[in-house]
């Protein structure tokens, strides 16, 4: 068994054609499908469908497609991790974040970070929290940044800090009248919130409990973006909550919530075991110098609230 004859059959499982694995791995056909074969009697095991269309995995097949995909990462991290020895961070990053922190805090760090590390690059792919835990176990990236916590023992989770929620409302609105917010003057509002799958939706239902869109029961209305949500309340229908990061200075129909406010838990989550540690703590340094202090300050004073993630 060989890393080559691993790399062939998780190449033919990503795209379902012997053909077209042949292609992205730079050999014929006929050689991918013999090293395929060879596996096969190796293991003693048949690894695909032959007369599916596309080859599908067999069910022993999956299982040991999945663990081969295991051994490439490792076996890639220990290349990277040799390099990472001799010269710092270096060596491709693949990093996957969630939609609703890549605007605004990807401009916060990421040119510098990239500036200070010349010999990495960074690979980002903003992705819902669902797919960012599946990329990582399935080593298709090597970082994740989202909303946790995150309880899973085959991840390791690094807390960078804690971003409190505000509510977003329109011009006149009466609770702008106060300084500062509690849940409960939120409890019968009109909300507008993002389409499910988004873990951020979760959170802001588990502060409000009252999902809608901004109170027209003849309106289904779904959206990835925070600030779609943002130009909705704008024109005067209903309000949201937002992360204080989305909310710029000139933005002034913004009320706080009372002490301890509600807040999501950003944080940098890799596979264990992760070798690269210095990547691995230089973007977390890069992250809390770039982010507000009061966000890092402010960790003990908030209320992080979990989600359906």
């Amino acid at each position: 068994m060989t890393l080559q004859q691993l790399q062939y059959i998780v190449a033919v499982a990503d795209t379902g054609q012997f053909s077209k694995a042949a292609r992205a791995c730079h050999v014929t056909q006929p050689t991918l499908t013999m090293m395929v074969r060879k596996l096969e009697e190796e293991l003693g095991v048949t690894l695909f469908q032959r007369k599916a269309r596309p080859a599908l995995p067999t069910t022993e097949g999956a299982e040991i497609i999945d663990q081969a995909r295991v051994v490439l990462r490792e076996a890639g991290q220990l290349k990277d991790l040799v390099k990472e020895l001799r010269t710092g961070t270096t060596g491709t990053i693949r990093i996957g974040i969630i939609p609703t922190l890549a605007p605004y805090l990807l401009p916060l760090f990421l040119t510098t970070y990239a500036d200070a590390h010349p010999e990495a690059r960074l690979t980002i792919d903003e992705r819902r929290t669902s797919r960012i835990l599946e990329g990582l176990r399935k080593g298709e990236i090597d970082m994740g940044i989202l909303a946790g916590p995150i309880d899973d023992d085959d991840l390791e989770s690094i807390t960078l800090f804690r971003e409190p929620f505000l509510a977003f409302l329109p011009t006149g609105h009466p609770l702008l009248k106060q300084k500062r917010l509690q849940r409960k003057d939120l409890r019968k509002a009109p909300l507008w919130v993002l389409s499910e799958g988004h873990c951020l939706r979760d959170q802001v239902l588990h502060i409000c409990e009252k999902p809608s869109s901004a109170g027209h029961d003849n309106i289904l209305y779904s959206t990835g973006s925070i600030e779609t949500l943002k130009r909705m309340v704008s024109s005067g229908s209903g309000l949201t909550l937002v992360p204080e990061l989305s909310v710029n200075a000139e933005e002034r129909n913004v009320r706080r919530f009372d002490a301890p406010e509600p807040a999501r838990e950003v944080v940098l989550v890799v596979r264990r075991p992760f070798v690269r540690r210095k990547a691995l703590a230089s973007l977390a340094a890069a992250i809390r110098r770039a982010v507000p202090k009061r966000l890092l300050s402010a960790a003990s004073e908030v209320v992080p609230v979990e989600g359906d993630i």
